[in-house]
């Protein structure tokens, strides 16, 4: 019995023997595999899960550049930038998207349209941890309230930024033009890499022309953040290079005169100096507030502008489209003295009409009376369309586009305004191909005095003006005087291709100067009630152009037409004749007689230019901006 008790204790001790080095052969396995998974992680990956935590904790982050200002040619500030909070999503911090946006909706007043637009973005590619933005201009109320809920929104901030800000919107809106949000079909065009963290781009006029500039280029940093994506510090950063500051030729002053000589009306001013190509003043009027383009603008206040019957979204310096009527006689003058169809001394008789043919069509003179003989001075001064029916009917259709070709009509002769159209210079071959008809000898007709097909825009016209008040030297229009910083000026500016108008005989542009000067100065001139009592000579030329056709023995009755069917009032002009500092052209949609309506204006302009505003002193630079067919 004792044997067998002692047997069995030994087995027992012998299994127990086994198991336990079973089980230690087991825990060192499980000690082996511990130790090689910590030197793979430690030792072998060391630098690869280095980056996942970095990755977690240190993020890239653009740094957008500050857009670049815009003075006047006084160092007037017409375009800044100033500090505005916006709301802003990373979309990777967010878990539940949808159910953010529902409680963000429920805290701040957001837009449907601020809603649809980020959703969209929110489908674009972007960068990884790319803030979006999904309201703008936050107040003071629903700023306090986000930092209140903060902690329930990871990945919601109120970051501040800054944005375009035009002080004189309503006068420099057209010339300008305007930025607002970068849209689809810009992201498509863009530099991903330079427009990262940038939400604004030049949607129009020097905004949009000189976009490149402006927007300078963009920096980076590296940041330390926290679990819930908050920045605890910046790590490195490289600054971004800011836009560059430009300075126009604009004259804020002279902006504003004109937009309070047009005040109550439509209508367009250019003013141009045409030694350099200039462009003092751009009016189109009405104008509206750009500044509600910068950040999206409602739908209601879009719809109001966009319904206007007074179209003040309409660029009408640069994209109206008129007849010239009598303000393209100057021009026309040039090209039948040049061409030969015309001379100083020739003399036309005027009825009161003119007849291509015995008993055929009568083209009326705006004096139904007619004036007898007349010359090219005569008829210049006294805006008589019987001489000039003969004499384009004697050029023709081809010399006439040509030579106006050359006045840069039927073109966009600007080097750096944008959005400008051509007008229409029509030719025989244009006519064949649009309608389908040969060139009549009645066009010519309505042609030589600016009625008919041709179309010209206020750009245009001042153009021309100022190549005449040149006597023929070409410098296009332009909007950029000066560049604030190294570079020089003509790295901005395209080439320019017109080269000098040169006529057979010179003499014929103080000629054509003097004609000009008889209708601003001359006994029977139809602008010397504007010219009366100036201290200077000025040169100029009235127009009046038919909104509608008159029958042939219609008379027109300016009280029984609906003021909108009203003609346009025209005026082109320089100042002072003999040395010309300021070219013009205005036109004053429905304001009847161009000596009427749009000469005085002219006057007036060339009053404040040449005599108040030298002697006045230019407005204070805001500081610290950078942070923030007849004549009658």
């Amino acid at each position: 019995m004792v044997w067998g008790e002692l047997k069995n204790t030994a087995a027992e001790r012998r299994l127990f023997q086994r198991r336990a080095m079973v089980m230690l052969v087991f825990v060192l396995v499980l000690m082996a595999g511990l130790l090689a998974r910590m030197y793979q992680l430690q030792i072998v990956e060391h630098e690869i899960y280095t980056t996942l935590s970095d990755k977690n904790r240190v993020q890239v982050q653009s740094v957008p550049p500050p857009r670049g200002l815009v003075y006047d040619r006084n160092n007037v500030l017409l375009a800044e930038n100033r500090p505005v909070f916006s709301l802003t999503v990373v979309p990777e911090r967010v878990g539940d998207m949808d159910a953010t946006l529902a409680r963000l909706s429920d805290i701040l007043s957001i837009a449907d349209e601020d809603l649809e637009r980020f959703e969209r973005r929110l489908r674009e590619p972007r960068r990884p941890f790319q803030a979006i933005p999904l309201s703008y201009d936050l107040d003071e109320a629903e700023i306090a309230r986000m930092a209140v809920h903060r902690h329930q929104f990871p990945g919601v901030e109120v970051e501040a930024e800054l944005v375009r800000y035009y002080p004189h919107s309503e006068l420099t809106a057209h010339a300008l033009g305007f930025v607002g949000r970068i849209n689809r079909d810009e992201l498509q065009r863009i530099d991903p890499v330079n427009y990262a963290g940038t939400n604004y781009i030049g949607k129009s006029g020097i905004e949009r022309f000189y976009e490149e500039a402006l927007h300078g280029q963009v920096g980076y940093q590296h940041v330390e953040t926290n679990a819930r994506g908050r920045i605890l510090r910046v790590l490195e950063r490289v600054n971004p290079v800011p836009g560059e500051d430009l300075q126009l030729h604009l004259d804020l002053r002279l902006q504003r005169r004109a937009h309070e000589l047009m005040e109550g009306r439509r209508g367009a001013i250019i003013a141009i100096e045409p030694k350099t190509g200039g462009i003092l003043a751009l009016a189109s009027v009405p104008g509206f507030d750009a500044n509600k383009f910068v950040t999206g603008i409602s739908v209601n206040d879009y719809r109001e502008l966009s319904q206007s019957i007074d179209k003040p979204l309409f660029n009408r310096a640069l994209r109206g489209q008129y007849p010239p009527a009598s303000t393209i006689k100057p021009m026309m003058a040039v090209a039948a003295l040049d061409s030969g169809a015309t001379d100083k001394d020739r003399r036309i008789w005027d009825p009161g009409y003119y007849q291509l043919r015995e008993g055929g069509r009568r083209f009326r003179n705006w004096n139904r009376s007619g004036d007898g003989w007349v010359d090219l001075k005569y008829s210049m001064a006294r805006s008589n369309d019987v001489y000039f029916y003969a004499v384009g009917v004697d050029m023709g259709v081809d010399v006439m586009s040509s030579y106006l070709a050359r006045f840069g009509f039927g073109e966009d002769a600007t080097l750096d305004v944008s959005g400008a159209l051509t007008g229409l210079l029509p030719t025989a071959d244009w006519k064949r191909a649009v309608r389908n008809e040969p060139w009549y000898p009645g066009d010519s007709v309505n042609m030589s005095i600016g009625q008919g097909f041709l179309l010209a825009t206020p750009m245009q016209l001042a153009t021309a003006t100022a190549l005449i008040a040149n006597r023929g030297a070409w410098v296009e229009p332009r909007l950029l005087k000066d560049v604030h910083g190294d570079s020089p000026v003509k790295e901005f500016l395209p080439e320019q291709t017109h080269e000098q108008l040169e006529l057979k005989d010179p003499d014929d542009w103080e000629y054509v100067v003097d004609t000009m000067e008889e209708v601003m100065h001359g006994a029977r001139g139809t602008g010397r009630s504007a010219g009366r009592g100036a201290s200077y000579r000025m040169a100029g030329k009235t127009g009046t152009a038919q909104v509608f056709s008159l029958g042939q023995d219609e008379e027109y009755d300016e009280e029984q037409i609906r003021e909108r069917l009203r003609d346009h009032a025209l005026f082109v002009g320089f100042a002072p004749a003999d040395d010309p500092k300021i070219a013009v052209a205005v036109i004053v949609e429905n304001g009847g007689s161009g000596s009427g309506a749009a000469a005085p204006v002219a006057r007036a302009l060339f009053d404040a230019w040449l005599e108040e505003f030298p002697a006045e002193q230019a407005e204070p630079v805001i500081s610290d901006s950078s942070a923030a067919g007849g004549d009658n």
